[in-house]
């Protein structure tokens, strides 16, 4: 009986690891001690009432009847004390499962939850710096108005081809400006001009270096 109890121990040994099936071997091996212990207790029963009601019969059989009755008292024992170890080793394991599930749920969590809030301070961060930047860049285009800056726009073949024009205007909102191209007339004299009206993204604009801006150095 003991041998098997060992051995269900080994079994138990695994249970540390999260091993449900072995826990329910573990149950089973248990519940098996408990039947033998029953059947045993029924044979003890059986011989005591045999005593009472036969004391006769005893008289003449004592020694064999006595050397049984010891035996089964021997096996009931030891059966009683695989039940203890097993039923020990069965507490111990569900202990086992039940702290290594507890402090691994809250062990997650605040690892998840660390994770997660490091992330979003990083997202944060980066957008606020993009915000920042955006915004800067936005202000930044906006005092150009009146400001003359080089643009690329499309000629009349459809060729890109750079220009100094005018800036009237810049939409925040679009992201665009919107330029006046003047071109003289052909007669040099003449004081009348050719305007052009163009509204471009903020990458085909370069504003021009200021006298005294050590940023446009």
């Amino acid at each position: 009986m003991s041998s098997s109890v060992g051995g269900g121990g080994g079994g138990g040994a695994a249970l540390a690891g999260g091993d449900v099936a072995g826990l329910l071997d573990k149950a089973k091996e248990l519940d098996q001690l408990r039947k033998e212990q029953d059947d045993v207790a029924s044979e003890i029963n059986k011989i005591h009432k045999k005593i009472i009601s036969s004391p006769e019969m005893v008289d003449k059989s004592v020694d064999a009847m006595m050397a049984r009755l010891r035996g089964f008292y021997v096996q009931a024992r030891e059966l009683s004390e695989s039940e203890i170890s097993a039923s020990s080793a069965l507490v111990g394991l569900l202990d086992g499962l039940l702290q290594s599930g507890v402090s691994a749920a809250p062990r997650k969590k605040i690892e998840i939850s660390e994770q997660k809030k490091k992330r979003m301070k990083s997202d944060t961060d980066t957008t606020r710096f993009s915000s920042a930047s955006m915004r800067s860049q936005l202000d930044q285009a906006a005092n150009l108005k009146g400001e003359q800056v080089a643009a690329r726009v499309k000629s009349d073949d459809e060729k890109d081809e750079w220009f100094v024009v005018k800036v009237i205007h810049f939409d925040k909102e679009t992201k665009e400006f919107e330029v006046l191209d003047e071109e003289p007339g052909d007669d040099e004299e003449s004081a009348q001009k050719f305007e052009r009206k163009y509204k471009l993204p903020m990458s085909y604009i370069i504003p021009f270096p200021k006298k005294g801006d050590p940023s446009s150095a």
